[in-house]
């Protein structure tokens, strides 16, 4: 008797998999893009005559602008062919690019950083949305690591490579470097990308849009204003954005609930009706505190503590980085053949040991043993995040997949903000209490970095506990498929 067939792994088309390709180039290049303004703030500071709490802006201004923009992307990807979608974002960005590479000032500097933002904030849930539409569920988590790259490598590089350009040519190589690279993706998009989502008329909300405005934005800007305010700048005390912000939230929160009961919500929120979704939000937004706010942190303590230069500070991140870029597809593999917990459980669990063990650094501490716990806690993360962004979206209905994408990037985006505003905050007031007990600035900036990463080791034990209650959820492969009923 014949044997029953053994089935194949399923594939993706070509056409298909070159818009995965191209979304994931372009996805890279602006988020490389996003993080590089951290520590060329100096130079700017010096060469464009502003203090630290105008060049803030240049980061403030772009995480606020992110806000404002991705939470109206699920209504976008539905309206708007993927090609034109892609098309649009790449024009903004690379519109934004030359913008700032030619900016005489600081205003036109700032100008093109949100023209930048405007374009970066529709690529990442327009790639989600895209390869939970057209990638099959047995080969979901090997793409989603793909993803995983692009969001935790992407990041890391960003300081390396400001530091690298820094240390030879001006500021506006940052944005020089990129443009080419930018119209290159633009010229590959117009003549590759091919439309791979269905569209369909969706109604346009404006109060909605307004609401969202005032809601993320006034967050993400009351976050920001947190960590301004602790080190002495700010245009306005930090209260008065995030009670604007929280209101305005509530309110747009009412109103979705209200629309999407005629399929007419800007931002559909049953996509928290799934348990697996919900607490996957939770802890992609620990994560990404925790990795922002190592962002932000180490290189602060690797200069003013242990006395590396700017090239010295962006090597030292680059190894976390290139980590988590290498063992990307590994764990989109290893999802495929095992399911999540294998993987999430103990990557949330070395995130929280590098965590605690950073909290051991001091004023004498080895710069290796900050390379180690560094690379340590970028080993949990390559573990964390395929298995939340496979899980979360693969849980939703097909129709709720551009809602869901939009929904994780604005956390994202929120908990990028949240992370800084924390850690900062948390530094500067512990190094201040550090100094008036008569410490040494080198030893006070030391005792607030500690208490910073202690607090940041808490949060991600937290998340390590959290970790054990999440499972996928049993509608996941109905879901993830696209002809089922559900869908």
């Amino acid at each position: 008797m014949p044997s029953n067939p053994t089935p194949s792994t399923p594939n993706l088309s070509g056409r298909e998999n070159v818009a995965v390709w191209v979304l994931l180039v372009g996805a890279f290049v602006m988020i490389l893009n996003e993080t590089v303004m951290g520590v060329a703030l100096p130079r700017l500071m010096d060469d464009l005559g502003i203090t630290p709490g105008t060049g803030q802006w240049l980061t403030t201004g772009f995480l606020l602008t992110m806000a404002i923009v991705i939470p109206v992307t699920g209504m976008l990807i539905i309206r708007v062919p993927t090609r034109t979608l892609f098309l649009a974002a790449t024009t903004l960005f690379t519109l934004g690019t030359l913008l700032a590479a030619t900016a005489p000032g600081f205003p036109q500097l700032l100008a093109g950083r949100v023209v930048q933002a405007s374009g970066t904030a529709i690529i990442m849930p327009l790639l989600m949305t895209t390869v939970m539409t057209v990638v099959p569920p047995q080969i979901r988590g090997k793409i989603m690591g793909r993803i995983s790259i692009v969001i935790s490598v992407a990041p890391a590089l960003g300081p390396t490579v400001s530091g690298l350009i820094l240390q030879h040519l001006e500021w506006r190589w940052l944005f020089l470097f990129v443009l080419p690279i930018a119209v290159g993706v633009l010229v590959l998009g117009a003549l590759k990308i091919p439309n791979v989502t269905e569209t369909r008329d969706a109604p346009i909300d404006v109060l909605s849009i307004v609401l969202s405005v005032f809601g993320f934005g006034g967050l993400v800007y009351g976050l920001s204003a947190l960590g301004e305010a602790a080190v002495g700048g700010g245009l306005l005390a930090p209260w008065i954005p995030l009670t604007v912000g929280g209101v305005a939230l509530a309110l747009f929160l009412l109103r979705q609930v209200r629309l999407q009961r005629e399929d007419r919500a800007l931002l559909d929120l049953r996509t928290f009706r799934s348990r697996t979704f919900s607490l996957s939000v939770i802890l992609l937004s620990v994560s990404m505190m925790a990795l922002f706010g190592s962002l932000i942190l180490l290189p602060i303590y690797a200069q003013r503590v242990l006395g590396l230069d700017i090239l010295g500070t962006g090597l030292l991140m680059l190894p976390g980085g290139l980590l988590m870029g290498l063992l990307g597809p590994f764990v989109g593999r290893w999802y495929d053949a095992f399911g999540p917990r294998p993987l999430l459980i103990p990557g949330a669990g070395i995130v929280a040991l590098g965590l605690w063990g950073m909290t051991l650094l001091s004023e004498h501490s080895s710069v290796w043993f900050l390379l180690g716990m560094h690379l340590l806690m970028s080993l949990g993360l390559a573990g964390v995040f395929t298995p939340l962004f496979t899980m979360s979206l693969g849980s939703l209905p097909e129709k709720l997949f551009s809602y869901g994408s939009a929904t994780i990037s604005t956390a994202q985006q929120i908990a990028g903000a949240a992370g800084t505003a924390v850690f900062i905050t948390v530094m500067t007031l512990g190094s201040a209490r550090a100094a008036g007990g008569g410490a040494t600035e080198t030893a006070a900036l030391a005792a607030g970095v500690h208490e910073a990463l202690l607090w940041g080791a808490g949060l991600s034990t937290g998340a390590f506990v959290l970790s054990w209650f999440l499972r996928p959820a049993p509608a996941e492969p109905a879901a993830a498929g696209a002809s089922g009923p559900g869908a």
